[in-house]
């Protein structure tokens, strides 16, 4: 098995919890790549359900070793609590052995939730739809080169010097913006604290990543939010603060820039959270039962998802982004009863412009263009074999395939592991 990609297609939340979980029975390393404890994967086990925010989907799996990459904005004391809870379910979390940090991820910390919620109230109407968990900021001061990494939790003298650089750089204007100052002895104290906890674990993972591809170790890379949330090639300025495409998969990672198999992930339909434009998106009762169909309320935040159509317009840039060899197609039994199924397959822009590409501009407002396929009544829960779906279950994978260009290889016709369609 070469080097796997996990990737959303489109704004989040498509399911790629429970596909990691599925490939990693086969996986000797499951890495985070980009993204902080904005994210939200959920697995259902055979005990419940799981959510996990920063630490990656392949930890039910004993004979996995899973790591926190250095394109991760990490808070630490987040992380100590999610180590905590995790074995209270009763799974093994070892930190140094079955979890790693890298040790260049940038740490978030309380001045960026308060910097976060500070500067989504300054927009205004509008607002970007953020989590206020500061991962924007914390990005930003990477790129300002003020972070905090998690290798200074281990260098005491080295992150008190840290702190009183990255106090001194907020305290310069948050007062004057009515901001509580940031108080750099405490902070360290903080720090010092969640790093003795964490100390085993913070390690120069891009080195291990090298060594076990060097190895021929199996590994499988996990992406957080989607494509189309990408900082460079998603719905501009509605997207998050990392490259949630493939892109941010070596940079994220430290491993070099070989060729690697790239699974992307898409619901039979569309969801998206916060603002930005959506047009395929149900504006009426019928968005509302599918919502309540699908569960589509946030994993992290509770926020109800806005619902759509599948959009093959937006899955086929996506795809091409991030290179999609394949497509796992998630939540096909929400479907049920819900025909006819519209596709959109093009969009009518502003200026009337019809346009089958995505577009970088001018996509609020526009208006999709749909084609219609007769639904299904079955109940799919229990179809193991894409031949034993419903004619029209089967039509509508098949139109997605014609439509996107993309093969799709798996199908989740349910929540629970076992609950997949393989092609």
């Amino acid at each position: 098995m070469p080097t796997t990609c996990v990737v959303g297609i489109l704004w989040g939340d498509e399911g790629k919890g429970k596909v990691i979980d599925y490939l990693a029975a086969e996986t000797d390393f499951v890495v985070r790549y980009g993204g902080g404890h904005n994210a939200g994967h959920t697995l259902v086990l055979p005990t419940g359900k799981l959510v996990l925010h920063l630490i990656p989907s392949g930890i039910v799996h004993p004979h996995t070793v899973n790591v926190i990459g250095n394109g991760v904005v990490v808070d630490p004391v987040h992380l100590v609590g999610e180590v905590d809870k995790l074995r209270q379910r009763g799974l093994d979390v070892r930190l140094g052995h079955n979890l790693l940090v890298s040790e260049r991820a940038h740490v978030i910390v309380e001045a960026h939730r308060r910097q976060d919620l500070w500067a989504e109230a300054q927009r205004g109407d509008g607002k970007i739809g953020t989590t206020g968990r500061g991962i924007g900021p914390a990005y930003a001061d990477r790129c300002g080169r003020v972070g905090l990494r998690m290798g200074d939790l281990l260098r005491p003298e080295r992150l008190r010097d840290a702190c009183a650089a990255f106090a001194a750089h907020k305290n310069a204007w948050f007062g004057p913006a009515g901001l509580a100052p940031v108080d750099a002895a405490a902070l360290a104290a903080e720090l010092l604290a969640a790093g003795e906890t964490l100390r085993a674990g913070i390690v120069d993972a891009g080195a291990a990543l090298r060594r076990a591809q060097a190895d021929g170790k199996r590994i499988l890379l996990e992406g957080a939010q989607g494509c189309l949330l990408d900082l460079e090639q998603g719905t501009y300025p509605y997207v998050t603060s990392s490259h949630a495409s493939t892109g941010g998969a070596f940079p994220g990672t430290g491993l070099p820039p070989h060729a690697m198999r790239v699974v992307g992930i898409a619901k039979a339909y569309a969801t998206r959270v916060g603002a930005g434009p959506f047009p395929t998106e149900l504006k009426d009762a019928l968005g509302d039962t599918l919502r309540i169909a699908g569960n589509e309320f946030g994993s992290t935040t509770g926020r109800p998802r806005r619902c759509g159509w599948f959009d093959t317009v937006a899955v086929r840039y996506s795809g091409a982004v991030s290179g999609a060899s394949e497509l796992v197609l998630t939540n096909l039994d929400v479907l049920k009863g819900f025909g006819p199924l519209r596709l959109c397959v093009a969009y009518r822009l502003p200026d009337g412009t019809r346009t089958t590409e995505f577009p970088a501009f001018d996509l609020e407002g526009a208006v999709p263009e749909f084609v219609d396929l007769p639904g299904f009544t079955e109940d799919v829960r229990a179809v193991r074999r894409f031949e034993d779906l419903p004619a029209n279950a089967r039509a509508y994978v098949q139109a997605i395939e014609q439509r996107t260009g993309i093969p799709v290889r798996t199908i989740s016709v349910g929540p629970e592991r076992q609950q997949v369609i393989l092609r």
